[in-house]
């Protein structure tokens, strides 16, 4: 069994396409050439010269070496590894079909092959930083190898999608070659900082704002916002944990009824209707669920119809509503996750 790296887009805007078909794709666009019929990777070079010719030869040897694995080397009975960009969680599938080429598209999606989701929308602080590093590469496609990471995951699941073994050092580094030239080293020099500088507050927000804190943390937020909030007590909310008007008393709109989960688990259809009861029960017009993390592959799309009445707060958005308004939230809340705000030099796609 081998571990795979797969996007889907540079902003996650092919992920619902993934998950919902239980495919993955190569999302290169206009890339309507069969991969089985090219006689080697120079010949796919040849092609993505063509479709880029503006482009640089090492940009084109970077991505021939993404494209041609996907075709060539793959194999059912492989795991891939699909980080999501509209949420800060990842899903695990396994790899039940060999390649198809789909010569009508629509562009870009005429590559794929069939997988099963095995381990749907895990938080990332379910993951050792070292896999988190490997999985934050610069690239769209590669094999991950390092840091023993197939039996780590391999050992996730076996335990439910609990924590990676390798936090605490349970499992040692093993095999360090790369599965095609250069792609794991390119993986390795081409990280993105941003998700890493996300994953170290993310873990310091879930040491430090565990359970009824997590729900302080989310109040100062809306109050920095600009609403006047009511927080519930630890302990049985009776259907809100969170009442909060705008305006300094409150009487304001829009008036939201506001439910907080701080588990690390995904949450399913049936949880978040229950915010729609206790909306009626508070006379709230709006509502506002927070889970950190994250919701199944279904809510979102079911909600669509509550979309005047109901948001989703996945962990992150909670982060960029965190980013907003730092500066305007409790002293204590600062004090409690210290941040500052740094610049650096955006890494070009090659």
């Amino acid at each position: 069994m081998s571990l795979w790296l797969i996007r889907a887009g540079a902003h996650g805007e092919f992920e619902l396409t993934f998950l919902e078909e239980n495919r993955v794709y190569v999302t290169w666009l206009n890339l309507a050439h069969d991969l089985h019929k090219l006689e080697n990777k120079d010949a796919l070079i040849s092609i993505l010269e063509t479709l880029d010719p503006s482009g640089k030869p090492k940009k084109w040897l970077n991505h021939a070496s993404q494209i041609w694995p996907f075709a060539h080397t793959m194999q059912k009975g492989d795991w891939v590894v699909l980080p999501l960009k509209t949420q800060q969680s990842i899903y695990i599938g396994e790899i039940t079909s060999d390649y198809h080429f789909e010569p009508e598209g629509p562009n870009p999606f005429y590559h794929w092959r069939s997988v099963k989701w095995i381990g749907e929308a895990i938080p990332r602080q379910r993951f050792g930083q070292d896999l988190l590093h490997s999985f934050g590469a610069f690239l769209t496609i590669c094999r991950i190898q390092r840091n023993n990471a197939e039996a780590r995951i391999q050992a996730m699941k076996a335990s439910g999608w609990g924590d990676d073994p390798g936090k605490k050092g349970l499992l040692i580094k093993a095999k360090t070659e790369s599965a095609e030239i250069d792609d794991e080293e390119l993986a390795d020099d081409l990280v993105d900082l941003e998700q890493q500088g996300l994953d170290r507050i993310a873990t310091m927000i879930q040491a430090k704002f565990a359970g009824h804190g997590f729900t302080r943390l989310v109040e100062s937020i809306l109050k920095a916002q600009g609403y006047t909030t009511y927080l519930s007590p630890e302990g049985a909310d009776g259907g809100a944990d969170i009442l909060a008007g705008m305006g300094a008393l409150g009487f304001g709109s829009p008036q939201l009824c506001v439910e907080v989960k701080s588990e690390l688990k995904p949450i399913d259809r049936e949880t978040v209707d229950k915010l729609l009861g206790a909306m009626s029960k508070f006379n709230a017009a709006q509502g506002l669920f927070v889970s950190w993390g994250g919701f199944k592959t279904n809510v979102q799309k079911e909600l669509a119809q509550s979309f005047f009445k109901v948001r989703l707060w996945t962990q992150k958005d909670l982060l960029d509503a965190l980013f907003a308004h730092y500066d305007q939230l409790d002293a204590d809340i600062r004090a409690e996750l210290p941040l500052t705000r740094i610049w650096t030099v955006a890494v070009p796609e090659e």
